[in-house]
């Protein structure tokens, strides 16, 4: 009796203080949350929540619906209303650190990102934004990095829109280590761009994502590394129909045309780029004329 009492108590201090050492939880089962939006628009997910008591498995869902739809106010409030029900759980962090994160405010959105991952390591969601807000600072070493960390977590560990963004991120990222690096980089980076974004073509072919990702590699690159004019168009035509609120996509959009001497379609396409986004990188990018994250000509 007294060793299983002492036993007992051995246990119950030691997880008092695992708990304590690590306040960041899996409260849900993210990775089938994250899909089952995936199949759902706002209307759907906001009915789920009335009709079920607002679970915070319902809410939760509906927040991420909302940031599929780029109505990031509404998942900012969501996620609010969700960290103050469960300030500790991984999922509920990471939501309001992604909307900050597309409200440029990078900072902060750093900050709870690089926290959460140290507490939550296996929660592959914080790595993408993170490798975002690196791609976004010009460290897209860092950017490959953590999003090679998703990709090696697994399919079966990770739900399929970010599993094939980790393939986008590193795409992109390798794309501007090749740009900016010496012959061998060149080689070696360069080369790894297109199989990446083939892979997450063949996962998910019709995402808006994947079709930007390839309509700016046939953009980008050049005509012997396989750059191709009509296919860039094709592809980013068909990433602003799949998602009208795709602001890169209409930047990069603008810069085709802009190529093409078309003024009326660049300025077009620039001003809906705007109105999404008044502080989009790649805007704001093409606008100062720095190009630090490329854009070339087309008939280059």
């Amino acid at each position: 009796m007294r060793i299983t009492a002492a036993l007992t108590a051995g246990l119950c201090c030691a997880v008092s203080v695992l708990c304590f050492l690590n306040p960041v939880a899996y409260a849900y089962d993210w990775k089938v949350l994250h899909e089952q939006a995936d199949t759902l628009d706002s209307a759907k997910a906001e009915q789920a929540v009335a009709a079920r008591g607002a679970r915070a498995e319902d809410q939760y869902i509906l927040g991420l619906v909302y940031l599929n739809e780029h109505k990031d106010a509404q998942a900012g409030g969501v996620f609010d209303k969700l960290r103050a029900l469960d300030p500790k759980a991984a999922e509920f962090i990471w939501g309001k650190a992604e909307v900050l994160r597309r409200g440029h405010n990078t900072l902060e959105s750093r900050r709870m990102l690089e926290e959460l991952i140290k507490a939550a390591p296996d929660y592959a969601p914080a790595y993408n934004s993170l490798a975002y807000i690196k791609y976004t600072l010009m460290d897209f070493q860092g950017s490959v990095a953590l999003a090679g960390k998703v990709i090696a977590m697994g399919r079966d560990k990770v739900d399929l829109s970010n599993y094939v963004r980790a393939y986008l991120l590193v795409a992109g990222g390798k794309g501007m280590m090749a740009h900016y690096g010496g012959p061998f980089s060149k080689i070696v980076n360069g080369t790894a761009v297109f199989p990446n974004l083939k892979k997450a073509e063949s996962l998910q072919p019709d995402s808006p994502a994947v079709l930007f990702g390839l309509g700016s590699f046939y953009f980008l690159a050049p005509v012997v590394a396989g750059g191709n004019r009509k296919k860039a168009l094709e592809y980013l035509q068909r990433a602003v129909r799949a998602d009208p609120l795709f602001a890169d996509a209409y930047v990069r959009l603008a810069q085709a045309h802009r190529v093409l001497g078309d003024k009326n379609k660049y300025e077009e396409y620039f001003a809906k780029a705007l109105r999404i986004d008044p502080e989009n990188i790649l805007a704001s990018d093409e606008r100062s004329g720095k190009c630090r994250f490329v854009c070339i000509s087309l008939d280059k």
